[in-house]
């Protein structure tokens, strides 16, 4: 595919670190030289010095020839005019503008994307992204991924299993057979690989379970994780995805005790001025005067979302030896990776995934409802329906002929999830769950894609 991409910023290279993974053409176009050196030193990328809203530059990288463009710069309205530029000058099939305004973002302004108005075909923010991310963690203490499916009716979780998790050397036919919480996916040792019937779980897999919301809880407890709900939570950053989580929780009583650190003068006066129950607290994060007026050591959990990798890193090993049992990292880079471990206590969140999995559904070619990217080089998780025109209903899952390292997981059908999919014939209205590795991915769009 050529994909052309406008903004070198945080966002545009985490989208560029993920897309230069397959056997993409990809364009980047910014302002600033200095992004753009810093994004060709990693990638094999071409960078163009210009403004991805220009017609000419469009007529520069070949936008007549490309399969779709990601505008992402900060600033709202050039991605939106960069898209309609796009859309009447060259045709471009798809068009994604990243919009963080609120004013853009209301719901009373639906109808103002379409071919008749502003040709957008999917408007994303990514701050507010990572922000239900980090929410969808709150809500399920002891995890370390939640993908809601199904307009969150069924949920994928990751957590841990420490050495006290009873199902230890259990194996995954007895789980399902026993606990309804099925075991689909398996991390062991930075290897993932989908759960056999005969594979037992070791200590500190971290496995993925697919499982009804209404379960969630039960379905942890069964593997021995600690459910104790999060009540004093520090937040290490002030931005929009901090506002974005801290306005959550004035909503929600689960959380009682909520601060916000922040260096900047201005950033943190604006946040007080906008959140009523959340504490802010102007200073440097890492001090130790402001980490006592903090009360670091009373936190439950904390979450660092700068945007400097390193920062939010150190302020996790550093809430960690301050006695705080659960922290949340955001980092733009992999580089960094391996300073802290992405175990049941310590989760860091890739910028480059969650930003990818608000455009799964628009980047892949098969008729995708929902996706999500899962680790970086474990692939992705589909949800696919299953329409009337489907040539794929009437069909066993043998029948697919699905690729290897592809895999349907379950099915959904009239509110209820079956897991024992072997002779099931697919019908209309189901829905099914993948995973589909990077290896399968153009295999597996062929066979989806009507």
């Amino acid at each position: 595919m050529k994909i052309l991409i406008g903004g070198a910023g945080n966002v545009g290279r985490s989208i560029v670190d993920y897309l230069s993974q397959a056997d993409n053409d990809i364009i980047v176009v910014d302002t600033d030289r200095e992004k753009l050196d810093n994004i060709a030193k990693e990638f094999d990328v071409q960078t163009i010095l210009g403004s991805i809203s220009h017609p000419g530059v469009q007529e520069k990288i070949g936008a007549k020839d490309a399969d779709i463009l990601i505008a992402v710069t900060n600033d709202d309205e050039v991605n939106l005019v960069a898209c309609q530029v796009a859309y009447s000058l060259f045709q471009v099939p798809k068009k994604i503008a990243r919009v963080e305004s609120e004013y853009f973002l209301n719901p009373l302004w639906n109808t103002l994307y379409s071919d008749r108005n502003l040709p957008v075909d999917l408007v994303i923010s990514p701050d507010i992204e990572i922000a239900k991310n980090i929410l969808n963690l709150l809500e399920f203490p002891g995890t370390t991924a939640v993908f809601p499916l199904v307009d969150s009716k069924l949920y994928l979780i990751g957590f841990k299993c420490d050495n006290a998790c009873p199902l230890i050397n259990t194996e995954i036919n007895e789980i399902r057979q026993y606990y309804n919480s099925p075991v689909i996916h398996i991390i062991r040792d930075d290897k993932s690989f989908f759960a056999k019937p005969n594979e037992t779980i070791h200590a500190n897999d971290e496995i993925f379970v697919l499982v009804e919301k209404d379960n969630v809880f039960d379905t942890l407890h069964d593997f021995g994780v600690s459910i104790k709900p999060f009540e004093n939570l520090v937040i290490f950053g002030g931005n929009a995805i901090s506002y974005c989580i801290a306005s959550s929780i004035e909503k929600d009583d689960t959380i009682t005790n909520c601060k916000i650190v922040e260096d900047d003068k201005e950033i943190a006066q604006d946040l007080a001025e906008n959140l009523n129950n959340v504490q802010i607290i102007k200073g440097e994060m890492m001090s130790d005067v402001i980490l006592d007026e903090v009360q670091i050591k009373d936190a439950d959990i904390s979450v660092a979302i700068t945007e400097n990798d390193k920062d939010n890193l150190l302020a996790s090993m550093v809430a960690r030896k301050s006695g705080v049992p659960y922290t949340v990292s955001l980092v733009n880079s992999r580089a960094y990776d391996n300073l802290i471990d992405n175990g049941g206590e310590n989760v860091i969140i890739e910028r480059s995934l969650i930003t990818t999995s608000a455009m799964l559904q628009d980047l892949r070619k098969a008729k995708i409802n929902d996706a999500y990217c899962l680790r970086r080089g474990m692939g992705e998780v589909w949800e696919v329906r299953i329409d009337k025109d489907s040539l794929n209903t009437g069909k066993t899952i043998q029948e697919l002929n699905l690729p290897d390292k592809c895999k349907v997981s379950a099915i959904y059908r009239n509110d209820e999830i079956i897991y024992n999919i072997s002779d099931i014939i697919i019908e209309e209205g189901d829905i099914l769950i993948l995973f589909v590795s990077s290896q399968a991915m153009r295999k597996a769009e062929e066979i989806f894609k009507i």
